[in-house]
C-alpha cells in the first residue's frame, strides 16, 4: 500500500470496475458502498436496472478484496 489510502482505493476501484465491466461513470455509486463496508448493501430488485445493484455489490466486494480488507458481514443473497 502507498502512503495515500485514497489513491489505493481509487486504484483498487478502477481495477475491480475494469475486471467486472462496470463503466467508470458508475464508480461513484460503488464509493458509497465502500464508505460503509460492513453496512447494509442493496439487493437486486429484478427490475432490469442499469447498473444492477448486484453488479455494484460485486465491484465493491472485489475492491475491498484488492485492498486486503474483504467484507466480513454477509453479502446480500
Amino acid at each position: 500500500m502507498s502512503e495515500n489510502p485514497q489513491t489505493d482505493v481509487e486504484a483498487a476501484l478502477t481495477r475491480a470496475s475494469e475486471e467486472l465491466g462496470l463503466p467508470s461513470y458508475y464508480r461513484s455509486l460503488v464509493r458509497t458502498l465502500l464508505r460503509d463496508p460492513e453496512g447494509r448493501w442493496p439487493r437486486c430488485c429484478g427490475g432490469g436496472c442499469e447498473p444492477c445493484a448486484q453488479t455494484l455489490v460485486r465491484v465493491a466486494a472485489r475492491t475491498l478484496e484488492l485492498l486486503g480488507t474483504p467484507r466480513q458481514a454477509p453479502l446480500p443473497d
